[in-house]
């Protein structure tokens, strides 16, 4: 990649970064000469999968199993990288899980393990490696959000709400760490093609597509474009900023 994105030799951490958007933000990183880990909560074969492409590309990836709702174990994650990269410059928030239905029938394990995971999880680790940035007075943190944050949905309040909650967090954290040379933004991405949203895509395809101005479903690679700007020099002066990548999602 042919750019001076500033991101080489940079400490990333990706959570959730085994499949889909994860590996593709992982993957772009690593293609600009950052030192990126990734967490994973269970998938070894998959994980294993992303650092086997890494190394033959010759390039610096390496993962931790954790759990984001473990809010010691993030530390702990996220102690080991600073002390083998000597910092931390930019971390992803990525990790996220669905549990959709109609709200009567959710059980109370629906909406906990979506919001201790899409919230939760975010909050604990940034929490550990905030310090890292402050220490440093530098640092780019890049939340990943989703349009169901904004646009409502059937069968989705939980998600929605872990979603809008991270909108919420990114812009109130902006504001926070701003005096600190830490920047915080949030990519919203609409329907894209990955595992999570295969049971939307399959189940009505036609339809959701009528819904997206651009009449497709978006690729995890175009997520991380736009994760990769706001990680980059390139979005120095860019912060509080909920960016949609959704293919002009409901907007007719």
């Amino acid at each position: 990649m042919n750019s001076d994105s500033g991101l080489a030799g940079k400490a990333v951490i990706v959570t959730g970064g085994s499949r889909g958007i994860g590996r593709a933000i992982v993957e772009r990183f690593a293609a600009e000469g950052a030192d990126v880990t990734f967490f994973f909560r269970d998938n070894a074969a998959a994980a294993a999968e992303v650092i086997t492409a890494g190394r033959a590309s010759g390039r610096a990836i390496a993962a931790e199993q954790v759990d984001v709702r473990d809010s010691a174990a993030c530390a702990a994650a996220v102690e080991r990288v600073a002390e083998r990269c000597g910092r931390i410059d930019v971390l992803v928030n990525n990790a996220g899980v669905i549990r959709d239905n109609l709200l009567a029938l959710l059980g109370d394990d629906d909406v906990r393990t979506v919001l201790e995971t899409n919230v939760g999880g975010v909050f604990n680790a940034t929490r550990a490696a905030v310090p890292h940035m402050i220490s440093r007075r530098a640092g780019k943190i890049v939340n990943i959000s989703s349009v169901a944050g904004e646009k409502g949905g059937r069968g989705q309040t939980n998600y929605a709400a872990s979603k809008g909650a991270i909108n919420a967090f990114t812009r109130s954290l902006a504001v926070e760490l701003a005096s600190r040379k830490i920047t915080v933004n949030c990519v919203a991405p609409g329907v894209i093609e990955t595992e999570m949203s295969a049971a939307v895509r399959e189940q009505a395809p036609d339809e959701v597509k009528s819904r997206i101005l651009l009449r497709r479903f978006g690729t995890p690679e175009e997520v991380a474009h736009a994760v990769w700007f706001f990680a980059s020099r390139y979005a120095d002066y860019v912060t509080g900023q909920v960016l949609h990548v959704d293919g002009g999602f409901k907007m007719e």
